[in-house]
């Protein structure tokens, strides 16, 4: 049997047993993508799906009862589901790749980690962080937050609001960043959904409509004693940071996901697609051919770009400080080959692929948010210059 080359990248039978789980789930969901997408709402049987798949725990420690996956084996999971549908892989992206990240960090208090993991395994709860806000942007630009947490007896109370706010429809609590009021630090706090906690429901967007990103409202919203996670002065490098933020290439997977599932869209297509002008169909025609191939090598580089620096990142503990430069390249590569892939995609199809009743134009647009989801193109092209300079 010819190995595909989407499983290229399957090292054993453990892999391949969670690659079977999730086709199922992103099968299942590729037939509610467009009724998401047209509707702008969020995908609850999606996510219910999910945990009944245990799917939300497979990044929780295994001493809490997770599975404790690799980075290399969430990533080969989040591109298997963005195949089915883009919104959904990447919205539980942000909870499965923070858990993964925590299990590393451990920046919570013991107990509270504890206590946390074990409702993911037993309950489903999920996590997301809320950093951005309309006046300071993404907060991988270093702004400082408006959002302002003031100490009272027994706690804190937070007001303030947050943007971009993924998961919001189905979260119970999530990390809230804060300045903190009379101090030169930005809080994270662990916040939970109560009287002064408000999602509008702001998320009207171009593409990646299922996210549920909506604008997270706090009005003096009380957080108890204990539930202040870590305090972060300015300029100091966080443990994220000193370890190496290997979790969020859950987002270059993803969109690499939907690249692959236009590109296997747009392959099917012209192999069955026979215009009366031709004896054949167009996959006979050499600019067809020439496009499909250029799909296949922008992916199979952009992929085996990010399967390596996963596997390294990974295996070398000690240097995952110095994977920075890395872990941006791949984001970058992936993110603008995807939206290459798309667009061939698109061309091979041709006038069809504008229709909503197929789903190239749900992909088109999904995987044009990759350019705004961090780290930035600039900065990592930044990045790779100031490398390239320190180093003539």
């Amino acid at each position: 049997m010819i190995k595909k080359s989407m499983d290229e990248f399957i090292r054993n039978d453990r892999e391949q047993e969670l690659i079977q789980m999730v086709d199922t789930l992103a099968a299942r969901f590729a037939k509610r993508a467009a009724k998401y997408d047209v509707e702008g709402s969020f995908p609850f049987e999606n996510f219910a799906d999910l945990k009944s798949a245990g799917y939300l725990k497979l990044t929780v420690p295994k001493e809490f009862g997770g599975d404790e996956i690799s980075l290399y084996e969430m990533l080969l999971l989040q591109e298997r589901l963005a195949t089915g549908d883009g919104s959904t892989a990447l919205a539980v992206g942000w909870h499965v790749g923070l858990m993964l990240n925590l299990r590393y960090t451990r920046s919570w208090p013991d107990g509270l980690y504890a206590e946390f993991c074990r409702n993911v395994v037993e309950k489903g709860t999920m996590l997301n962080n809320f950093a951005s806000e309309p006046t300071t942007g993404s907060p991988t630009r270093g702004g400082r937050p408006a959002t302002i947490a003031e100490r009272v007896d027994g706690g804190w109370v937070i007001t303030g609001r947050k943007t971009f706010s993924t998961l919001s429809p189905v979260l119970d609590q999530f990390v809230v960043t804060a300045s903190i009021a009379n101090e030169d630090s930005v809080g994270e706090f662990l916040v939970a959904k109560s009287e002064g906690v408000q999602v509008e429901e702001t998320w009207d967007t171009l593409g990646m409509r299922g996210t549920g990103s909506h604008d997270l409202i706090l009005q003096r919203a009380f957080v108890e004693d204990g539930k202040l996670l870590r305090r972060v002065v300015p300029g100091e490098k966080s443990l994220q940071d000193q370890l190496g933020n290997g979790w969020l290439l859950h987002i270059p997977a993803c969109y690499l996901g939907i690249a692959f599932s236009a590109r296997n869209f747009a392959v099917q297509f012209a192999k069955r697609h026979r215009p009366n002008s031709l004896q054949g169909s167009i996959s006979e025609l050499p600019h067809i051919q020439s496009q499909i191939g250029q799909m296949e090598a922008e992916l199979r580089t952009a992929r085996t770009l990010m399967y390596s620096i996963a596997e390294r990142w990974d295996q070398d503990i000690e240097n995952r400080p110095h994977f920075k430069t890395e872990l941006g390249l791949v984001k970058y590569v992936a993110t603008n080959s995807a939206l290459s892939v798309v667009d061939k995609a698109m061309r091979i199809v041709g006038g069809l692929s504008l229709y909503r009743t197929l789903p190239l134009e749900r992909m088109y647009r999904d995987v044009r948010a990759g350019l705004h989801n961090p780290p930035m193109d600039d900065a990592v092209i930044r990045d790779l210059a100031k490398t390239a300079l320190s180093e003539a």
